[in-house]
């Protein structure tokens, strides 16, 4: 008797281990979709709504910023960085949206210091050091003349 309550206990909690599990919802891969068929309305919509369900989850901030680059919005696209770096410090690509909105606004003493950040974090963009490095050459030219 001891042994089929116990089986009993065990199947209930795998059970309810699975229905808890069922009701995890994740938008993510079908609003990825929508974006890169440039379907951003849409995949805007999914993106927001991953985002209720998982609240920490990076790469939906990321690609909403994309999202709001498109669309020139300027604010939901700094926000949007900002919370996935809050999240996830060494984002490499979150850190170079970062420089180039700072690039945008001449805030080079911003630039240089998030430069040596990114130097320390990238390991897919490195080759971005060099771009970020010739903008800021240029601003400095146009600032000289």
């Amino acid at each position: 008797k001891m042994i089929k309550k116990i089986i009993l206990a065990i199947s209930i909690y795998f059970n309810l281990i699975l229905i808890v599990n069922a009701d995890k919802v994740d938008f993510f891969d079908e609003a990825k979709i929508l974006f890169e068929k440039k379907q951003y309305e849409d995949s805007k919509f999914l993106f927001q709504r991953n985002i209720v369900y998982n609240p920490k989850d990076t790469k939906s901030y990321l690609y909403l910023a994309k999202i709001f680059k498109n669309e020139q919005n300027k604010s939901e696209l700094e926000k949007n960085i900002k919370v996935v770096l809050l999240l996830e410090p060494s984002n490499e690509e979150a850190m170079y949206h970062l420089i180039d909105i700072e690039l945008d606004r001449s805030n080079f003493s911003k630039v240089k210091e998030l430069r040596e950040d990114f130097k320390k974090i990238c390991s897919n963009l490195c080759d971005k050091i060099a771009s970020i490095n010739k903008r800021l050459k240029e601003f400095e030219k146009k600032d000289a003349s």
